[in-house]
């Protein structure tokens, strides 16, 4: 029943932008079940096709992806929101509702979007650093562009995958313990706990897209594993930068939350010096660091997991308003579907860092995975091993708003 889903016996104090979107098809339709959209509350799905269907709320809600909503604007996914907002508090509605009910159980989730572009950039300076002082141990750790632009590359779209499906160990040229040039699995898998912003509104050809319109072209919010192969990555990538040791595979979740959801979760975010160009400038009173709690949890095989990372997104260096400003001031377009990933997110200090690379001190100090045992370490990931990245944000008083959760099994 609806009151199971929501505060209080009556659903009074409902946050209505709350509600992530996703495309489901139910396992009880068979292989051929068909796809369509629908919002998520608890441990059901709400079928806004059937919905659609019953006349309850107008939208293309009978597609096999979010597309043709997403390029609606924000006017139209308010407008969503508050009748969903009415159809699941007011009593009056609920009932009609009711047949649009389905178990989470018993659904199968897909991609929610199509991937039009991904564009990874490499927002924290946190990482950067650590990175630098890993890479670049007797110079300075961050490049001198890097303060003044948001650093970042494209990536494929074509192989960016739903959560819970498995990723196959990529191949590619390494150097060997010998330094011969060697071909074969990748030794050194790693991952990127990341933050996406996904697009709605595409841009026009021929403009640009300031910081301060930028918010406008943001459907919503996924969280993103970009899975990487350190070893093919460190070989391949000078100098035009990463190719297969990035290209074959990118985990997102199932579910993205929209942007109007993490609204109480804003803050000013991490001080800028020397102060952008005045395109990429911060607009000072409409603040867009957002602050998210991350986790990286791993286990291998059946084991418990154990959580081996624990972070904020709050103190981003880039915010993803300067990201989209830097990536459409050459007139780059925006297109419905674009996938922009924040890149690793890493703290300052022990334990934060969202990347094994880091964790590990570039493989030299082994994680100890203790809920699978006293004597099961970890520097990179082995076949049978589990990642599970996890983010939440307080959004109101008492409120704890958690973000759709990214699964991902290293096969082969």
């Amino acid at each position: 029943m609806l009151t199971s889903w929501v505060p209080g016996a009556d659903g009074s104090g409902f946050p209505a932008e709350h509600l992530p979107y996703g495309v489901f098809s139910e396992y009880s339709g068979g292989d051929g079940a068909a796809r369509r959209v629908g919002v998520r509350i608890g441990d059901h799905v709400l079928d806004l096709a059937r919905l659609r269907h019953d006349r309850l709320v107008e939208g293309p809600f009978d597609r096999t992806a979010l597309d043709d909503f997403m390029a609606q604007g924000p006017a139209r996914w308010a407008e969503v929101r508050s009748t969903l907002t009415e159809l699941v508090v007011n009593t009056d509605f609920r009932a009609a509702a009711e047949p649009a009910l389905v178990p989470l159980e018993a659904v199968q989730l897909h991609l929610p979007f199509t991937v039009a572009d991904y564009v990874d950039f490499y927002s924290s300076i946190h990482h950067a650093t650590n990175l630098g002082r890993l890479f670049r141990p007797d110079s300075e750790p961050l490049l001198p562009n890097w303060r003044h632009l948001p650093v970042g590359y494209h990536g494929r779209a074509g192989t960016v995958q739903v959560s819970g499906t498995p990723v196959f160990r990529p191949s590619g040229q390494r150097l060997g313990a010998d330094g011969e040039v060697v071909f074969g699995p990748s030794v050194r898998l790693d991952i990127e706990l990341e933050v996406g912003f996904v697009i709605g509104v595409p841009s026009e050809a021929g403009s640009t897209v300031s910081v301060a319109s930028a918010p406008d072209h943001v459907f919503g919010v996924v969280l993103v594993n970009d899975w990487s192969a350190r070893d093919i990555q460190a070989w391949e990538y000078q100098p035009l930068g990463p190719f297969l040791g990035k290209s074959f595979a990118t985990s997102i979740s199932a579910w993205v939350t929209p942007l109007a959801a993490l609204a109480g979760a804003r803050v000013g975010g991490a001080k800028q010096d020397p102060l952008p160009l005045p395109h990429l400038a911060r607009v000072s009173d409409d603040p867009w660091g957002l602050d998210i709690d991350l986790f990286v949890d791993m286990w291998p095989g059946d084991a418990r997991p154990t959580t081996v990372s624990a972070t904020s997104f709050a103190d981003i260096y880039w915010q993803f308003p300067q990201q989209i400003a830097h990536l459409t001031s050459n007139y780059a377009t925006l297109r419905t579907g674009d996938l922009l990933a924040s890149g690793t997110v890493s703290g300052d200090g022990l334990g934060c860092q969202g990347s094994l690379l880091e964790l590990t001190d570039g493989g030299r100090t082994p994680l100890q995975l203790v809920q699978a045992g006293p004597h099961v370490q970890r520097t990179f990931l082995e076949s049978g091993d589990s990642i599970r990245l996890r983010g939440s944000a307080a959004v109101a008083p008492d409120v704890r708003l958690t973000l759709g959760e990214v699964v991902g099994r290293i096969s082969g």
